[in-house]
């Protein structure tokens, strides 16, 4: 395919005229809206008026006036309706971490309850560190084993009469993999096991479906898919059978039946309200919902399935572009070749025989491709882990539909060639690695 025809197909696709709603700095190819999502047009207005109008004018009074005490709420319908929750089932809150914590201890504290003798968390090894992270700590507090596998075919047969939850990241944060969500929160209940997930990759990139796939708890960002900027509130949800059964472990105020009768005693809201915990962050709240209504704009055209569909289209292009075009330079594809199993990026990494393989070039290429015009990332391997795709360093492209175009993915693959043809990764200033990678 020619550039001329990337152009053509950016031409026919219904959904071009969603990226007007985005700020895309000059000729910048962005592919990096799945670790932060492009800035709204809508955002910095929306922002300035709150600060102006509502605090600066309203002060303490637009917490009934403007609304700002129910933004959990009111933002956590929009999400839900990308998700496949139902109204007044999620909140809009915290960090992806903390409401991982929430949701998991009450999870284990359910186990605990019906089933004493299970004492096992399941997951993947190559899991976002943060979610292993955060299930190791409550494990220790709860007596509980974390199990990793290695591979997602593994998975099932973790599942055994210890295991208190299955706790998943729908899309690999490293890979794309797309975990079958429905298959295998049908094969954890089966095991008398809780289904965990977390939709931080895939929340806003593809259709979700938690009710109608037998989640029973999800958390989520909103930085990235979401496009609510860096560090905007992630999400909690509960499955509605459950979410009345237990208290989560941060009881904070915003979290009481009555928070504002300042009783000493703690009571939880009803439903997925106890889920909150602090003040809501009414500035980061109100730049999340632009975010999210971004998304709602493609209702008219399609909706999620359409989003799916392109995502799709352009994630097969790139990988079928660094076949025809890279080719030579030891780069394999560590994404699914599957589009089924794939989430909305491709994931390269070099064969450890080709030069660049030798030489740990990911990150320099990355850095490379950068000083171009042309934002990718970087995710370092695992040196001990017993695959080779799990020690791979690996090259991260994700493609946002509502904004990124066929001839951007056209565009990376010719520098991405540029790059690898010219060894411009050997330069001195690619190679020195900055706090954030």
């Amino acid at each position: 395919m020619t550039r001329d025809e990337a152009l053509a197909l950016d031409a026919r696709d219904p959904l071009a005229p969603l990226r007007e709603q985005f700020e895309l700095p000059g000729k910048l190819v962005y592919l990096d809206g799945n670790s932060l999502g492009v800035l709204p047009r809508a955002t910095a207005q929306r922002v300035q008026q709150v600060i102006a109008r509502e605090w600066g004018q309203g002060l303490i009074g637009s917490w009934n006036s403007a609304d700002w005490m129910t933004l959990p709420q009111r933002v956590g319908d929009k999400i839900a309706t990308l998700v496949g929750a139902g109204p007044g089932e999620l909140v809009a809150a915290d960090s992806t971490s903390v409401n991982l914590f929430k949701v998991l201890a009450a999870a284990l504290a359910m186990q605990r309850e019906d089933a004493p003798g299970r004492s096992v968390i399941v997951s993947e090894r190559s899991n976002f560190p943060t979610d292993l992270y955060i299930a190791q700590s409550l494990a220790r507090q709860h007596g509980c084993t974390l199990r990793l596998v290695d591979a997602p075919e593994q998975i099932p047969a973790a599942l055994d009469a210890d295991t208190a939850v299955l706790m998943l990241t729908q899309v690999n944060y490293r890979t794309g993999w797309l975990h079958d969500m429905a298959g295998l929160s049908a094969a954890a209940h089966a095991a008398g096991a809780l289904a965990l997930w977390d939709l931080a990759h895939s929340a806003g990139a593809l259709p979700v479906a938690l009710n109608a796939d037998g989640a029973d708890f999800a958390v989520g960002c909103g930085y990235k898919y979401l496009n609510g900027g860096p560090g905007a509130p992630a999400f909690a949800w509960v499955r509605p059978g459950l979410v009345d059964r237990f208290r989560q472990p941060l009881s904070g105020w915003l979290g009481h039946a009555a928070p504002f009768a300042f009783t000493p005693g703690y009571e939880p809201a009803a439903g997925i309200t106890r889920y909150l915990c602090g003040t809501p962050p009414v500035l980061a709240l109100a730049a999340l919902e632009c975010g999210v209504d971004t998304l709602l704009a493609a209702r008219p055209l399609g909706g999620m399935a359409a989003i799916r569909a392109k995502s799709l289209a352009l994630t097969e292009c790139f990988a079928g572009w660094v076949r025809q075009r890279c080719a030579g330079f030891g780069l394999e594809l560590a994404s699914p070749a599957d589009g089924a199993r794939r989430g909305s990026q491709v994931c390269l990494a070099f064969d450890e025989a080709s030069e660049a393989g030798r030489a740990g070039a990911a990150y320099a290429v990355v850095q490379a491709l950068i000083a171009r015009g042309v934002v990718g990332d970087f995710r370092a391997g695992d040196p001990a882990a017993a695959r080779s795709a799990d020690r791979a360093d690996i090259l991260r492209f994700g493609v946002t539909p509502l904004y990124t175009r066929f001839v951007d993915v056209w565009d990376a693959v010719d520098d991405l060639r540029t790059v690898l043809a010219g060894a411009e990764w050997r330069e001195p200033r690619f190679n020195q690695r900055g706090l954030v990678t």
